[in-house]
């Protein structure tokens, strides 16, 4: 193990496994041959016509419970995972004449992948404009607001704060294993994931909560152009997964999914707390403990990603972790800051964790 590279630039959620294992056959499917032929779902839904009606009626269940998201006179947009919502939702707010691409925008440090899937077509209609803090230009931009931010896990609001502007509400971690439920979220457009929400990143699905019709016809139509719709077997799981996360919430005589899942980050965030006070060669963000509305009671952010900084003289974090420490993390420069900064995932399996946690809490060698 001390010679074994611990890959945690990627936020794999390999952490929940243990509990849909111990969940045994609660979520599994047998789905006949002849089910899931038909391009449409029988859902009555002349706008997302691809959207399940069991996978509707299991969001809608799951951010009532939860409290964490308004869904009432809302429009759900299913994705393949919110990074095709997010190519959708660019698609529908972008302006369609000849005003040339809209600038697309967010705080730094913001989610590395944006930059890369906003220009990846060079597309005419939207383009990457930068640093949402730093952003001057005149006329209408698009602006992202992760909250809580990935990499660095704190709550957002928009910054560049101009009426020309149009908002993109991130939440795929706003979720109480993740983050105290202060408020329930209501914004114009809200993406959300299965992923982060769950942990079922292998499934692909994602969903938006759309205030506006015309947006969520226009989200649908890059959806239908894209792909011809959804999976209907991965909507189908997740419906099936997340109604057991819902059932789990009112059972009296076990911990609900999310107690469990806050219990699992708040001691691995308790373990690189000590590490952090223990080797004094990194320091991790400090958090505002709030009450929880869901969970009913008070704690700091235990965030999905550690937005670790190297000190004692380490200039570049990453190269340090992945030379000194066999360790793989995301530079902070791919996140519009320096290179004293890493992204390190707090979701990968017991194994890795445990070694990870063993290696950083060693004396830090600036050497390098």
């Amino acid at each position: 193990d001390d010679d074994r590279i611990i890959n945690l630039k990627l936020g794999d959620p390999m952490v929940y496994e243990r509990y849909w294992q111990q969940m045994g056959h609660m979520t599994t499917m047998v789905i006949p041959g002849w089910q899931s032929l038909s391009y449409f779902s029988d859902n009555n839904n002349d706008l997302c016509w691809f959207l399940e009606p069991e996978l509707a009626k299991e969001i809608v269940r799951v951010h009532t419970v939860v409290g964490n998201a308004v869904t009432k006179d809302r429009y759900i947009v299913v994705g393949t995972g919110s990074t095709q919502l997010y190519q959708a939702a660019l698609y529908a707010l972008s302006p369609h004449d000849d005003s040339g691409p809209i600038n697309v925008v967010s705080a730094a440090p913001y989610y590395c992948s944006y930059p890369l899937i906003t220009d990846c077509l060079r597309s005419g209609l939207y383009r990457w404009g930068g640093d949402a803090k730093t952003y001057k230009e005149e006329g209408p931009f698009i602006e992202l607001v992760t909250s809580p931010n990935n990499p660095d896990g704190f709550l957002r609001e928009s910054v560049v704060n101009r009426s020309d502007g149009i908002l993109i509400h991130d939440l795929a971690y706003y979720w109480p294993q993740y983050m105290p439920i202060t408020s329930i979220a209501d914004h114009d457009v809200m993406l959300f994931t299965a992923s982060k929400s769950t942990g079922h990143a292998g499934m692909r699905i994602g969903w938006a909560l759309v205030k506006d019709k015309e947006t969520a016809r226009k989200m649908t139509e890059y959806i239908e152009l894209n792909t011809i719709g959804v999976s209907k077997v991965s909507q189908l799981r997740v419906a099936k997964v997340l109604k057991a996360v819902t059932d789990s919430c009112g059972n009296e005589t076990a911990k609900s999914f999310f107690e469990h899942s806050y219990d699992e980050m708040s001691e691995r965030w308790k373990l690189l707390k000590q590490a952090s006070k223990t080797s004094k060669g990194f320091t991790v963000p400090d958090f505002v403990p709030q009450r929880c509305n869901f969970l009913g009671k008070v704690f700091e952010p235990q965030p999905a990603f550690a937005w670790l900084k190297c000190e004692e003289g380490i200039v570049d974090c990453e190269k340090f972790l992945r030379e000194k420490k066999n360790i793989l993390t995301k530079s902070g420069k791919y996140f519009g800051d320096n290179l004293s900064y890493v992204r390190v995932s707090m979701l990968d399996t017991d194994s890795n964790f445990n070694i990870f946690i063993h290696r950083i809490s060693s004396s830090f060698d600036s050497t390098l």
